[in-house]
């Protein structure tokens, strides 16, 4: 079993910064894929950045240029840095992660951003 914990959500302004982190625990022998995901009030949850175990990373045009994901192997734990924050990104936040052939995903952390 994995448990994704994440953290790092909040209040911010417009215009400000947040960085969310996703920490994997359990039964962990290669994590693939990481990624963020996110789902705003009466909308479907949408992709916002992967990154694979190679390191090559996807943006959604929505956040390129402003959202960063990175992520730690040794630590098997994987981070958003969200930059020029604005109003249309608030959301929940859910980290996800595939180990071997099975995808996990984390309780899902708030981000508001005020206008």
């Amino acid at each position: 079993q994995v448990q994704l914990v994440e953290s790092g959500g909040g209040l911010v302004q417009a215009g400000g910064s947040l960085r969310l982190s996703c920490a994997a625990s359990g039964s962990i022998f290669s994590i693939n894929t990481m990624g963020w995901y996110r789902q705003a009030p009466g909308k479907q949850r949408e992709l916002v950045a992967t990154i694979t175990s190679g390191g090559n990373t996807n943006y959604a045009d929505s956040v390129k240029g402003r959202f960063t994901v990175s992520r730690d192997n040794a630590k098997n734990t994987v981070a958003l840095q969200m930059n020029s924050l604005k109003s249309e990104d608030t959301a929940v936040y859910y980290c996800r992660m595939r180990v071997t052939t099975l995808d996990y995903w984390g309780q899902g952390t708030q981000v508001t951003v005020s206008s």
